[in-house]
């Protein structure tokens, strides 16, 4: 059975245009997964996180996949490690060079220590609402029962949370 997701994507060094590409074409190659639409890329402001951090370059794309939710973050994750990333050694909201969440799984709510859909923090992060809104404006958050358009009207300029 094919499923529809939505996911985050972030990166604040290095070429972060170029970042946020090559891990699209990464994820494009996940066995039993494609891409459906991609929002535009969105520049902006790190929030929380060590002082002097360069800007994020954002994005969210709607997936298609036959893998289960956890397969996917599987995926998810050995692409980011596949570009660098190691989590382990990372500062919390600290730079990146690639940031990976899965934001919905069709209407699915899962709360495990390794995986929480939707996306625990979403509703309050402009960064990725702005994206998600551009391609789904429709999508209805399953927890809260609103749009990503309609969250995204009510999460005004600078009030959105860390990441």
């Amino acid at each position: 059975m094919t499923s529809t997701c939505y996911i985050a994507l972030g990166s604040n060094l290095g070429s972060r245009e170029e970042n946020l590409r090559q891990a699209l074409a990464k994820i494009a190659t996940i066995p039993s997964t494609g891409i459906d639409l991609v929002s535009d890329f969105i520049v902006t402001a790190p929030v929380g996180g060590p002082p002097g951090q360069n800007d994020y370059y954002n994005a969210a794309a709607r997936l298609r996949t036959e893998l289960s939710p956890e397969d996917l973050l599987a995926a998810l994750v050995r692409v980011e490690q596949n570009m660098g990333r190691d989590r382990l050694c990372e500062t919390r909201h600290g730079p990146r060079i690639i940031d990976l969440d899965i934001l919905l799984f069709e209407d699915r709510m899962i709360d495990t220590p390794d995986l929480t859909i939707p996306h625990p923090r979403m509703h309050e992060r402009l960064f990725v609402l702005r994206p998600l809104a551009q391609i789904a404006p429709d999508v209805l958050h399953p927890r809260i029962g609103k749009t990503a358009m309609a969250l995204l009207r009510a999460c005004p300029m600078g009030s959105c949370g860390p990441a």
